[in-house]
Order: structure tokens, then C-alpha cells, then sequence
């Protein structure tokens, strides 16, 4: 199945299986019989002997004689294909390196072939045998991948389907770079060409052995042997922890004992020490610093051991990149989720994928998937024209080592763009391609446009064939190849790597579980179509920032020493088009740079969903691997439990026959787990088959037909029925928080996970700056948090049967479970000081000098923990407080509001919608979203809170002013309080009023009706106020 065949479209349980030719007619492709140049494009021509001119006689790579005098004299002397170094032909001027050859021709003595016929049935087997691209003869020494499959052979990987593969060159100025690789004949075992491969690989290990021996050559010194220096340097680890300075973690964990110390004998003061007259507001007030507590204690403890890491590209270059052999890069299968191109532009996915096709890593190691799981035309129009864009786009940011590789941010980048940039042709080129990319855009908009006016009949495809999406409820599953195989070149002739569409089926009466669903449908696709290893995840509107990001990321999971029980590499988020005070903490800069790298000190990072690279067996719920196993101890009889364990080992060392059984109950379980393989993973022999493949790989034998029938059966709707997906396997269902509950359960499991912050972000996205977005933003994550609180996989009960949770790590996966409740009592807490000041009552008797200490040191531990915070982690202040604000924000509205809904969903049954947090803006003016208002519910609350605490301010300063000076002193603790609520709602209230105060009148109105017959009902009842009954106590005055 080629690039160009058309969208596959199915359903597995219907029988169904259809090839829609859309777009324009499939391009010509090039002539491939063997008189054509896989480089140049001309024909290859013949010898002075008139033969057919062979460039490589090891795998016959069609090429002619100025290709291959030009990569002898410029290039890198090696064979696109096989990797092998070009040998001198007749008539071939020698070159460096050529002294040690004989002079004679190896393509006269390779092939001895009897008659012309022969030689054109051997060159066309060559061209048109087994489709087999980027592979060599099946034998140990050239295979990149082992096989895995007791019984089998698996196939390395090249993000490819079996059908294709492409060039491992890995250097910009390479001519063979990205080349098409084309297939040749594999020998079989018992040939005359096998037994001379097998003869000349024995005589290199005689050789290697006499050289060992000294018998051939002068002893060299290894001290000053510069290749044993290289493999030295191939043996250094990939990355390292780099500990944070003692001068800045010892202060910062002292203060943090010491804040504990403060804490219990403040709390001893207050429960001591209750407010007679206003029992209920110090009991409430009390109940409220203590759940703070807690939660401080969950938050803090787990950033006690914060580290930082480096990584090393040059050695993970020389370690799987060494010149001359095939490239050892892991393949890496790309996912793209989009859903609705009304809220997620097409435009923004597009760039996406640009800079995912143009990455710094090998072509034939990429595949990008992308997940339409709204079925949009719109979103596959734009799919295609992104392919065509990507042959110009994809050269020209690899010529230019352009940063970053999407080109709306780069084009807009307010920087030199001529810095380091010595090519005369750059800025020709540089204005011829954003004129090309102005006309993309225009297209994608005439797109969007176009799809604003739904037809009756539903859409058409250009071959006249009904969209199978037209109900996007109700469809059958799509995949598409734009690029790949066929037809998958730039510009310049170079491969591209594999872009694939992909929309799963959905029909009434199936659980879909949302974007969970939507990526355990994209794990099965790749699995059956690519098989990488490893798996990175993005949002459609997280393009690449760093081209180098998935090479560090390769930098842990590729390492010998560490990198087995690395279940995911994750990247901070960072975000473009958010305004320099970043007014509703959109960044999170504190919990990326301070939370998340104390958790690389435990057992790693929760994952965040997006910008993460997986390892694909930890996601099939396989454990890892288990490290060797300590010799049990040896001892006397003297202690009973020792020497019953002594007894018990001998008798099972000494009983052979029990050894025996116990080998044979192995072999059984083994054989169990294999059956119960379909049960686990699904009804697809071929998907079953490739998780076994720790190194990746395809299945043997599968044509692309076959693999293309089988990607569509394992997105059918009940592929998923009586297996583990969803609560063993893949993403984890249950909430909409998915990525917390599939992070949590790996490290459940025993895996660690690593956090990488390269200098240069890896991956950027949008966020939403303005406010109503921001909570709804908000509130999806906190209703996420409260489901899995009530869930089986909850972190207070879940995951202690292994014990191979950490105990912080806990802390930390339970603290983003409980988090949402803390709204209930931040919202009493800030309504307090309202209540104090209308009532002139407070929450704390009057207090001593010595009293007073335990306030005035609680508060500085408070401030000196932030400050010592910000010194190890380099956050700025402004970005701290930022964070307090929104926290208080957050906690009274979107915070409030899912404990609600989750609460009503679990006892009442009521579910809530997925709301997709939009991507577009309809301001042209800079920032124009951060003005613009959009109603929510979620606005009343903190609405309401503010204007109680105003209405207090004012009232008890009006008491203040009516009672006299006597009055001040008590009013002054009240004060503060209410202004610290206010202060840290201050940006909600600028974002209330808009840049033109164009608060809705509905806003307004609810808020301050409900302030007032708050107040007036409080004033009324005066509920914590301690009634007295009897004659009044007070002496009478001159009226009496």
C-alpha cells in the first residue's frame, strides 16, 4: 500500500474494507528497473567492457559512475544502503584510503556470471526480489535488531512498513543523505556468494586473533592508542545527576524542620486557647489551618531531594551513530491528538507536524500519527496539504539548522534571524519560503472556509465517494499514509519520514473513553504498522521547539547502565503567546521547576500529558527488568527464622527432582501467559506478535495489504471488550486526568521516569490567557483529580501489594488526588475575614507577648521557605506570587465547582462533559484574548468573595471611625486579613473588568445580591456570637 493509494476506511465487526482514491491522481513515480540512478535520476550506463555499471558488490545499490566518483572524492566513501566503503573500479581515480587495496577490480571477481541473461535476471532480482528496504543479507553480524521471537525472525526497525525502509546517513552534507534504499537479493545459506562471506568473516577473525597474539604487526600501546580512547569515550554513560549545591538544599530542608517545629506548638496555642464569645468562627478557623497543614506537608516533603541532569548528544552520537555502520538510533513512533478543528486550528496541527517531520533524527527512525478523533474533513484536507508543504519545508530547515522547525513561530520570531548563518543563498531561500509558507496558509484557510457551510448530502471526496466521517458518531475506522514508502521525498530527492491519519471507528452504544481511548487506538495502529520501541506524545498545538529534544530523551532510554527501567522520559511545559506579567499563572513555572524536579529525586515525574517519550513495554504493562538477586545468607542454627530459611534452601538445592518440577511449573506459567496473550492485548495475532518484540520490529511475512487490514481491525469499536486495555494496558480509563493515573500506574509497578530539561525547550505550546478558559481549563484537571480520588486506583489505598512505590512518590501522586478539596476550606477561610469585620468578632483571643512569637515565626518560616525555594530552583518571584494568586483563584472557583460535579457524578451518577480547552483566538491585537470576557458560572464565586471582603473593609472601618482610637487596635489583625484575600484576588478582579469594563450585567448582579443577603442575613442571626440570658449586666446611664 503506497503513500498515494488512498485512504483505507473499515470496520472489522462489519466485514468492511474500502480504498477511497481522494485528491489529485497519484504522482508518476520513477522509473525503477536498473538503468536508473537512485541519486541522480539518470541513467546508470555501462562499463569500458560494456557490462552494467555496479557501484557496491555487496548489495548491487543502483548508482552511477558520477554519483559514485562524486561520494568517493566528497562524500563519505560508503554505500547508501549497505554502509559498505566503495572499493576502486577500473577506470576510477584513487582517492584516500585506497593504498591498502590491491590494484585490482572487485567487481570482476564478484560477479562471475555465465551469459547476459543471467546477469539482467540477477540485476532485475536485485531491484524487484524481496521488497525488503534498508535490510541486509539475513545474517547475525548485520542484523540491528535481534530477534525476540523464539522461532521467528523480526525485522529492525525503520519506521517503515516491511514494504520500506529508508537511508541511515545521518550528516547534512552527505550526498547520500536520505536516499532511497533500494532492495537486493538475499542469499541463502548453501550459495557460492554465502560460503565466500562466510570464509572471508572467518579469515578477519584469524586475522583479529594473530593481531591479539602479536603475530601480526608491532605491539601497540593502549595509553596512547587513540581508537581505544574512542572506545572508551563509547563507554561513558549518556547522562548524569547533577545534585543541587549544598549551600542552597541543607538551609532550605532546615527550614523546613524547623517550619514543623513551629507548626505543632502553634497548633498546641491554638486548640489551647479557643474564642469563647466566637466559638464557631475559631472552630472553623482552626479546622481550616489544619487541612493547610496537611496539605503543605503532602506538597513540601516530596521536593526534598530536587535534582538537575545532564545530557551528553555528542556520546550518544558515537555510541549508535558511528560512521560507516547502519544507524542504531531507536525508531520512534510521534502521536498527534486532535479532536475538534473548530477549537484546535488546523493551522496549529499543521505546524505541529512540520516540526515533528523535521526533527534532527534519522528518517527512516520517524513516524507521526496523527488521531482525528472528530473524523473532520477539515482536519484531513489539511493533513494533505501539510504533506505536500513538508517536501519544501523539511530540506530547508535541515540546510539552514533552522530553530524552531515550525514555521509560524519561526517566521515570527523577533530575533536576528542572520545570526550564525553564513550561507550567500540563506536569505534568498529564507524569502522564497515564507512566501511558500503565506500561500499554505492561505490554502488551509480556504479550507476552513470552505468547511463552514456543511452540504446537505453531507461532504464529498473529489473521486465522488461520500466522506466516511460525514457522522461523526457514526463512522467507520480511516487511515491514510501521505508520507512513506512511495512518493515520500522532498524537495531535493531526500526521503521523508512516515505521516499517517488515522480516525478510529466509533458507533453508537460503545464506550470511546475520549483522548484515552483515542491514543490506546494510535499505540495498536503503530504496533501493527511500525512497532518503535519508544513513543512521544503531543498536543496538536505543542509543536517542536528543540530538534534535538527526542535525541535527549534517547540519552536516558538508551543507556546501557540506567536506561532499562526508565518507563518515560518527560519534558517541562513551556508556552508561547502568554503576556509578560502572565496574569493568571499560565505558565506553572513553580510546579514544572520545583515540584517536578523533586520528584526526579524519588522515582520521577508524574506524567503530564504531552511532551513525553515512552517506552512502548512499560505502556503493554510489563514490569522491568529485574536486577541480579542478592545470595540468600548463610548461618548457623542459632536464630530459629534463619535457620529455617537455612533448611528450606538446602532441601531445594539438594532435591534435584524438585528443581525439576519447579522448572516444569515455569514452563507452564510461560505457557499460560502466551495463551492468555489474546485475552490481554486483543483478538489480532499480528498486534499480539509485535509486543513481544522488546527492540520493536514488524512481524515476518505481513504484506502491507495484510498490515493495513489489521491497523483497521484493532481501532474498531470493540477491539477493546474482555481485554486489560484501559485498566492494565495503555492509557488508564476512569478519569480525564488520564495522564495521572497512567503515570501512576508504571511507577506502581516498579518503573522510574526522568525529567529533562534541555537549555533549549523541547516542546511549546498555547495556553489559554484568557480568564474564563483558564478556569475552565482549571476545573477539568481538579474534576479529573476528585475521579480518580474515588476511583480503584486512588494513591491513598492503591499500589502497596509490591511495595515498589516509593513513599514520597506517594505523597506526591496523593497530593494530586486531594488537592481539589482544599478548595472548602480556602473558601471559609476567605470569607472569614468578612465575617470578623462585620461582626467585630475574630478568630483568635487576644494573644500575649510570648503568644505573639509563635505568629511572627510561623510567618517568617513561611517566607523563608519561599525565598530558599526560589534560590535552588531559579524561579523568579514574580512567578511565585503569580502562583499563590491562582492558587487562591482557582481553589474558590474551578476547584469548588469539581468537587461538586465529582461528588454528583459518583453518588448521583451524573456525568459531565469534556470540554477541549481552545487553541483559536479571534483577536487580532496582541493579547486581545487577555481582555476579552466569556460567562462561566465559575466567575460567581470569587466574585462574591470579593465583594464581601470590600463590603467588610468598608464596614469596619466605618466602626472603627464611630467608636474611637480604643477601636483601632483590634481592627488592625482584621484588616490584614481581609487584604490579604483581596490581594491575592486582585487579578481576578482585573480580569473581571476587562480592559473597557465590559463585565457582563449578569456577573454583577448575582454577585452583589448575594453579598447583601449574606451580609444582612449574618448581621441578623449573628450565629457565633455567645448569647446571654438574664437582666442585662451593663450599669445604667444618666436616662436609666
Amino acid at each position: 500500500m503506497e503513500a498515494s493509494a488512498g485512504l483505507v476506511a473499515g470496520s472489522h465487526n462489519r466485514n468492511e474494507l474500502v480504498v477511497i482514491h481522494n485528491h489529485e491522481e497519484p504522482k508518476p513515480l520513477k522509473n525503477l528497473d536498473a538503468q536508473v540512478c537512485e541519486i541522480c535520476g539518470d541513467e546508470i550506463g555501462l562499463t569500458v567492457d560494456g557490462d552494467l555499471f555496479v557501484a557496491c558488490n555487496e548489495c548491487g545499490f543502483p548508482v552511477c559512475r558520477p554519483c559514485y566518483e562524486y561520494e568517493r572524492r566528497e562524500g563519505t566513501q560508503v554505500c547508501p544502503q549497505c554502509k559498505t566503503r566503495y572499493k576502486r573500479l577500473k577506470g576510477s581515480p584513487r582517492v584516500e584510503g585506497d593504498e591498502d587495496e590491491e590494484d585490482i577490480d572487485d567487481i570482476e571477481h564478484e560477479f562471475n556470471i555465465e551469459d547476459e541473461k543471467n546477469k539482467e535476471k540477477h540485476v532485475a532480482d536485485m531491484l524487484h526480489g524481496k521488497m525488503s528496504y534498508g535490510r541486509g543479507p539475513d545474517s547475525d553480524e548485520n542484523s540491528q535488531f535481534p530477534a525476540v521471537i523464539a522461532g521467528g525472525r523480526s525485522r529492525p526497525v525503520s519506521g517503515e512498513f516491511p514494504v520500506g525502509a529508508y537511508g541511515h546517513g545521518d550528516q547534512m552534507l552527505s550526498s547520500s543523505l536520505h536516499k532511497r534504499v533500494h532492495p537486493y537479493p538475499v542469499s541463502e545459506p548453501g550459495s557460492a556468494r554465502w560460503d565466500e562471506k562466510k570464509e572471508g568473516g572467518w579469515k578477519d577473525r584469524m586475522d583479529d586473533w594473530k593481531m591479539q597474539q602479536g603475530n601480526l604487526g608491532p605491539e601497540t600501546d593502549d595509553a596512547n592508542d587513540p581508537d581505544m580512547a574512542m572506545v572508551d569515550e563509547s563507554r561513558q554513560p549518556l547522562s548524569r545527576k547533577v545534585p543541587i549545591a549544598s549551600s542552597k538544599i541543607n538551609p532550605y530542608r532546615m527550614v523546613i524542620v524547623a517550619r514543623l517545629v513551629i507548626l505543632a506548638f502553634f497548633f498546641r496555642y491554638r486548640i489551647l486557647n479557643p474564642v469563647h464569645d466566637a466559638i464557631g468562627l475559631w472552630l472553623i478557623s482552626v479546622i481550616c489551618e489544619i487541612w493547610f497543614a496537611i496539605s503543605w506537608i503532602l506538597d513540601q516533603f516530596p521536593k526534598w531531594f530536587p535534582i538537575d541532569r545532564e545530557t551528553y548528544l555528542d556520546r550518544l552520537s558515537f555510541r549508535y551513530e558511528r560512521e560507516g555502520e547502519p544507524n542504531m538510533l531507536a525508531p520512534v513512533d510521534i502521536f498527534v491528538s486532535t479532536v475538534d478543528p473548530l477549537k484546535e486550528p488546523p493551522l496549529v496541527t499543521a505546524n505541529t507536524v512540520l516540526s515533528i517531520l523535521a526533527m534532527d533524527y534519522p528518517v527512516d527512525k520517524i513516524s507521526c500519527y496523527i488521531s482525528d478523533d472528530g473524523a473532520s474533513i477539515i482536519t484531513f484536507d489539511a493533513l494533505a496539504e501539510t504533506a505536500e508543504f513538508s517536501r519544501k519545508w523539511v530540506p530547508f530547515c535541515k540546510k539552514f539548522a533552522i530553530e524552531p522547525r515550525a514555521p509560524e513561530m519561526y517566521f515570527t520570531l523577533k530575533v536576528d534571524y542572520l545570526k550564525d548563518k553564513v550561507q550567500p543563498t540563506f536569505v534568498k531561500e529564507r524569502r522564497a519560503m515564507k512566501r511558500e509558507y503565506e500561500e499554505f496558509k492561505v490554502r488551509i484557510n480556504a479550507i476552513v472556509a470552505r468547511a463552514s457551510k456543511i452540504p446537505p448530502e453531507g461532504w464529498i471526496m473529489p473521486d465522488g465517494t461520500p466522506w466516511p466521517g460525514n457522522n461523526t458518531r457514526d463512522h467507520p475506522g480511516m487511515i491514510q499514509v501521505f508520507l512513506g514508502q512511495s512518493g515520500g521525498h522532498d524537495a531535493e530527492g531526500n526521503e521523508l519520514p512516515r505521516l499517517v491519519y488515522v480516525s478510529r471507528e466509533k458507533r453508537p452504544g460503545f464506550q470511546h473513553h475520549k483522548k484515552a481511548g483515542a491514543m490506546n487506538a494510535l499505540v495498536r495502529v503503530s504496533g501493527v504498522l511500525t512497532n518503535a520501541p519508544f513513543m512521544l506524545n503531543l498536543d496538536c498545538d505543542h509543536y517542536v521547539n528543540n530538534s534535538k529534544a527526542v535525541r535527549e530523551s534517547m540519552c536516558f532510554l538508551m543507556d546501557p547502565q540506567t536506561g532499562r527501567k526508565v518507563c518515560y522520559v518527560q519534558f517541562p511545559q513551556r508556552f508561547d503567546g502568554i503576556d509578560r506579567h502572565d496574569r493568571y499563572a499560565n505558565r506553572n513555572t513553580v510546579f514544572f521547576d520545583i515540584n517536578m524536579r523533586g520528584l526526579d529525586g524519588i522515582q520521577g515525574p508524574v506524567y503530564v500529558g504531552t511532551g513525553c517519550v515512552f517506552r512502548r513495554q512499560a505502556l503493554y504493562g510489563y514490569e522491568p527488568p529485574k536486577g541480579p538477586k542478592r545470595p540468600k545468607m548463610v548461618s548457623c542454627d542459632c536464630c530459629p527464622c534463619f535457620g529455617r530459611r537455612k533448611k528450606k534452601y538446602s532441601k531445594r538445592s539438594a532435591n534435584g527432582e524438585n528443581a525439576n518440577l519447579g522448572g516444569m511449573d515455569d514452563d507452564k506459567e510461560l505457557l499460560m501467559s502466551q495463551m492468555n496473550f489474546e485475552k490481554k492485548f486483543g483478538q489480532s495475532a499480528i498486534f499480539v506478535t509485535s509486543t513481544l518484540m522488546e527492540q520493536g520490529g514488524v512481524p515476518p511475512s505481513s504484506s502491507p495489504a495484510s498490515l493495513l487490514k489489521e491497523a483497521i481491525h484493532v481501532i474498531s469499536c470493540g477491539y477493546e471488550d474482555k481485554t486489560e486495555w484501559g485498566t492494565e494496558l495503555g492509557w488508564i480509563y476512569g478519569s480525564i486526568t488520564e495522564d495521572i493515573l497512567t503515570g501512576f500506574k508504571m511507577h506502581c509497578r516498579g518503573w522510574r521516569s526522568i525529567y529533562c530539561m534541555p537549555k533549549r525547550a523541547a516542546f511549546k505550546g498555547s495556553a489559554p490567557i484568557n480568564l474564563s478558559d483558564r478556569l475552565n481549563q482549571v476545573l477539568r484537571w481538579a474534576l479529573g483529580s476528585v475521579e480518580i480520588f474515588f476511583s480503584r486506583h486512588s494513591p491513598v489505598w492503591y499500589g502497596y501489594k509490591g511495595g515498589k512505590l516509593r513513599f514520597l512518590e506517594r505523597f506526591a501522586y496523593v497530593n494530586t488526588t486531594i488537592y481539589p478539596f482544599t478548595s472548602i476550606p480556602l473558601l471559609a477561610y476567605c470569607v472569614l475575614p468578612a465575617i470578623c469585620l462585620l461582626t467585630d468578632k475574630f478568630i483568635m483571643p487576644e494573644i500575649s507577648t510570648f503568644a505573639s512569637l509563635f505568629f511572627i515565626a510561623l510567618f517568617i518560616s513561611i517566607f523563608t521557605t519561599g525565598i530558599l525555594e526560589l534560590r535552588w530552583s531559579g524561579v523568579s518571584i514574580e512567578e511565585w506570587w503569580r502562583n499563590e494568586q491562582f492558587w487562591v483563584i482557582g481553589g474558590i472557583s474551578a476547584h469548588l465547582f469539581a468537587v461538586v460535579q465529582g461528588l454528583l457524578k459518583i453518588l448521583a451518577g451524573i456525568d459531565t462533559n469534556f470540554t477541549v480547552t481552545s487553541k483559536a483566538t479571534d483577536e487580532d491585537e496582541e493579547f486581545g484574548e487577555l481582555y476579552s470576557f466569556k460567562w462561566t458560572t465559575l466567575l460567581i464565586p470569587p466574585t462574591t468573595v470579593l465583594i464581601i471582603n470590600l463590603v467588610g473593609v468598608v464596614a469596619g472601618i466605618s466602626d472603627a471611625i464611630n467608636n474611637g482610637y480604643q477601636s483601632w487596635g483590634p481592627l488592625f489583625g482584621k484588616l490584614f486579613f481581609a487584604f490579604w484575600v483581596i490581594l491575592h484576588l486582585y487579578p481576578f478582579l482585573k480580569g473581571l473588568m476587562g480592559r473597557q469594563n465590559r463585565t457582563p450585567t449578569i456577573v454583577v448582579i448575582w454577585s452583589i445580591l448575594l453579598a447583601s443577603i449574606f451580609s444582612l442575613l449574618w448581621v441578623r442571626i449573628d450565629p457565633f456570637v455567645m448569647k446571654t440570658k438574664g437582666p442585662a449586666t451593663t450599669k445604667c446611664g444618666i436616662n436609666c
